[in-house]
């Protein structure tokens, strides 16, 4: 079992849902609602009617449901980077090492015993669904001074960092880093809901496919700068 305790930017939250069981409530049913009823017909009223508590309890925790989503995907990355780091530690095999990090930005979806309030599977379909109405908004430039995507570039960071292990010079580690985590994301979503847009297939939850493209396009795109 492995216990960790994610840490977000202060500016997300008006107190952290981690610290309370309250919070935890939150956290637990905001995810089983988003992913039910999509972010657009998620309310707090809808959320406080869940958990048998106020609309303005939940008001105490975040300003508003935008912030929440951008939480709730942030703890994501986040916990994608944990398994990241965690995964290849000690690991000299650089290919190996990609390969790994690749079939994490895939599934990291294993559900966590130790963190009871947070179901990663359901989460992972709000980050395939939902993630990008986190940042694309008229107040991403704001939201971005003040950290609110902070998780998000260290999983990038990490991510391109690996990459580099494998060619030094590569000119574009970061483009390359979020192309892939966006990539794993649209294809899993273009599978799923739009197939003419992706090569890719989804056989009863089997995202080997997804993962061959990542490694595709990762390996072909460090090989091609040589």
């Amino acid at each position: 079992m492995i216990a960790i305790q994610i840490q977000l930017n202060s500016n997300l939250y008006l107190r952290d849902p981690q610290e309370t069981k309250l919070g935890k409530k939150i956290i637990e049913f905001s995810i089983i609602l988003i992913e039910d009823l999509g972010f657009e017909k998620f309310t707090f009223k809808k959320l406080a009617k869940k958990i048998e508590s106020t609309e303005a309890s939940i008001y105490r925790y975040f300003q508003n449901k935008h912030k929440l989503l951008i939480y709730l995907v942030a703890w994501y990355w986040s916990w994608m980077k944990f398994q990241v780091d965690y995964n290849t530690m000690n690991i000299e095999d650089v290919d190996k090492k990609i390969k790994i990090a690749l079939s994490i930005l895939v599934e990291s979806s294993r559900k966590n015993p130790a963190i009871q309030y947070v179901d990663e599977n359901l989460l992972h379909k709000i980050v395939v669904a939902e993630s990008s109405k986190a940042y694309h908004t008229k107040t991403v430039d704001v939201e971005n001074k003040e950290g609110y995507f902070s998780n998000y570039k260290e999983l990038c960071e990490c991510i391109s960092t690996i990459l580099l292990e494998k060619k030094a010079d590569y000119p574009y580690p970061h483009t390359l880093a979020s192309s892939l985590i966006e990539m794993a994301n649209n294809n899993i979503y273009f599978a799923e809901h739009l197939p003419s847009l992706t090569d890719v297939k989804i056989k009863e939850g089997n995202l080997e496919d997804i993962k061959r493209l990542l490694e595709h396009f990762a390996f072909s795109s460090l090989s091609a700068s040589e």
